[in-house]
């Protein structure tokens, strides 16, 4: 206050303009901390979503399942045209063509795998990429891969992230492995496709029927209107007994 001028209106006007300029300087220099900080804060908020998002995606691939066979098959559909599945079959496994197996289903659950694996070394962490990168080598090698204690770790890291409570240790999960995928989806898109083909047909056919219905109803027109006048004809004969033309 001691460096303030009251003296004169002058120094007065003055003294305000220094205050409304270092007051709006200010005001300036904390907007500008406080968006760049809020833009940090949701660029941050943004990464940890989607890695969230990616994560929870990968643990759902990799544990979605608990009974059957818990284990990855690494063939590939050129191992399966060897000939080779009769001697070197993965125990678990059918031989492709066997009676009652699906050869198709541990190949889609190996490339679902392999993406969600991909997606652990991308965004997962140090204990979790090490996790990953086992299971990865185990396939590159065609061992049968156990995925169980990367599960674990998804598991516990996500509901850490969540800020929810730990699993109690003395609760007994069974082991988890792949999701199996259905193999009833391309069947249903072909039922609903033959469906709604089958609904064109439908509809041909009754365009058909429409039309073959306006044709004989035309066809009868003609007809009756070619018998009311051969009728008309046959009552004018039957009036002049000697067919000859009424004047």
């Amino acid at each position: 206050m001691r460096s303030f001028d009251f003296s004169s209106w002058q120094s007065i006007g003055a003294t305000l303009l220094g205050l409304a300029l270092f007051t709006l300087i200010g005001v300036g220099i904390r907007l500008m901390v406080m968006m760049t900080i809020q833009q940090r804060r949701e660029r941050i908020n943004r990464q940890i979503n989607e890695r969230l998002r990616t994560l929870m995606a990968a643990y759902k691939t990799l544990g979605g399942s608990f009974t059957g066979n818990l284990m990855v098959d690494p063939r590939h559909l050129r191992d399966l045209r060897r000939g080779e599945a009769a001697s070197g079959e993965i125990v678990g496994y059918p031989a492709a063509g066997a009676a009652g197996g699906d050869s198709d289903r541990p190949r889609r659950i190996r490339d679902a795998v392999e993406a969600a694996l991909s997606d652990i070394i991308l965004l997962g962490t140090a204990d979790q990429v090490r996790l990953a990168s086992r299971a990865a080598r185990e396939l590159v090698e065609g061992r049968p891969v156990h995925v169980h204690d990367l599960v674990v770790a998804l598991r516990d890291f996500i509901r850490e992230a969540l800020d929810l409570d730990p699993v109690p240790p003395d609760m007994a999960i069974p082991l988890q492995g792949p999701t199996r995928p259905s193999s009833g989806g391309k069947g249903g898109g072909s039922g609903r496709g033959g469906e709604s083909g089958g609904g064109g047909g439908r509809g041909g056919g009754s365009g058909g029927g429409m039309g073959g219905g306006m044709g004989m109803a035309g066809g009868l027109g003609v007809v009756g209107g070619a018998s009311l006048a051969h009728g008309a004809a046959g009552d004018d004969d039957a009036d002049d007994p000697a067919g000859l033309p009424k004047n």
